[in-house]
């Protein structure tokens, strides 16, 4: 008992040190878990996934489990810096480094790509698929107009900047041809009731286009994100020849702040209230809405500039007024309207505050003020 003690409080030490405090997998602070076959420390979550490769992976708690003094030392020899030097050592800079807060097959797919298929270690010089030119891949994709999915063909080009598809194996010529300009992908498992669905979005004449896509094996709709990233990040260099990779990785694909169903009214504010789906996107600074979560094209957006600018938001409790059934209101100041939203319940209405507040608190670059030159405002 006094050897288990004292090995775990070596354990607790160890966890604490710089490199070690935060999961090796998907940074999430506080690890109580550990891979003794690798020697890392991980979180609860990443723990599952290295359960999921017994032959490569075996794990104990760092608290509650027993530890041999030679797995002890073992772990100490090695720690997540050290392996992170091995298992890291070339990851593209395009390759998405899944959060504490992604979905389950990015941090699979980020823990097979490392450990299982050891694709980072450098150890030979084999191009991965999603690193080349041209890549292909067949997906479900959701039609315009109806809920079935449909067997569609991708590909993506890193000599044109675009994506492709084709309905069919046969087609002439594609169905749309889309350019890397402004495109976006984000995983929305949730959204699409699928735990590998994918969200692409990308502007279309006026508007924002949808289209929402899946694969059923985890490892190639993955590929086909990081090809998409790729094909992307060679766009972003060609614009942008100047700056570092590193300053243009963050601007690759770019997460929804938040979304969900708030109650809207009309320019007038004396229209009745109606229940849509909204998106708050970093990138463009857009409030994007739609009738349903999976529309294939936005119903209306408003541009969001800075406090400096005209710009804020406030929150207030409304009274009951026609066509609406929510009564925590949100008010939007924008130099040419104001909006009003509302929302089912205070804790909706406080996450759209921060969400709303989050984004007007940023400076603009220069790209958002030549993109709230040209923004079409509310429909």
């Amino acid at each position: 008992m006094a050897s288990l003690d004292r090995n775990n409080k070596i354990l607790l030490d160890l966890v604490k040190q710089p490199g070690n405090n935060l999961c090796a997998d998907c940074q999430a602070p506080e690890p109580d878990w550990a891979s003794y076959t690798l020697g890392v420390f991980v979180c609860l979550n990443c723990c599952g996934m290295h359960r999921n490769l017994p032959a490569i992976s075996k794990v104990k708690s760092i608290r509650l489990d027993h530890w041999e003094d030679s797995l002890v030392e073992f772990m100490q020899q090695r720690g997540n810096s050290v392996v992170k030097a091995l298992y890291e050592k070339c990851v593209p800079a395009f390759f998405y480094h899944p959060g504490p807060k992604d979905c389950g097959v990015l941090r699979e797919q980020w823990i097979r790509a490392k450990y299982e298929r050891r694709e980072f270690t450098g150890e030979n010089s084999m191009q991965r698929s999603y690193s080349s030119d041209q890549y292909e891949s067949v997906l479900w994709k959701k039609g315009k107009n109806n809920k079935q999915y449909q067997r569609t063909i991708f590909l993506l080009s890193k000599t044109n900047f675009t994506l492709s598809y084709y309905i069919k194996d046969d087609c002439k010529g594609p169905k749309a041809v889309i350019s890397m300009k402004d495109l976006n992908a984000v995983f929305q498992p949730e959204k699409i009731s699928h735990v590998h669905g994918l969200w692409i979005s990308y502007p279309q004449e006026d508007y924002t286009r949808n289209l929402f896509v899946y694969h059923e094996d985890g490892q190639e709709i993955v590929s086909f994100f990081n090809a998409l990233r790729a094909t992307r990040l060679a766009y972003l260099q060609r614009k942008h020849p100047s700056q570092q990779i590193h300053q243009l990785a963050s601007q690759i694909t770019t997460p929804i702040i938040k979304e969900g169903y708030m109650e809207k009214t009309g320019p007038t504010q004396k229209e009745s209230f109606r229940k849509r789906w909204f998106c708050l996107c970093l990138r463009k600074r857009t409030l994007l809405y739609f009738k349903s979560p999976l529309d294939a094209a936005e119903l209306g957006a408003v541009f969001l500039g800075s406090e400096s600018h005209g710009y804020a938001v406030s929150e207030s409790r409304s009274q009951s007024v026609r066509g609406s059934r929510w009564h925590c209101e949100i008010k939007l100041q924008t130099p040419k309207r104001h909006f009003v939203f509302r929302c089912e319940e205070e804790g909706d209405q406080r996450e759209w505050l921060e969400a709303f507040r989050n984004v007007i608190s940023q400076p603009m670059t220069p790209e958002d003020y030549a993109y709230e030159a040209t923004h079409r405002r509310w429909r």
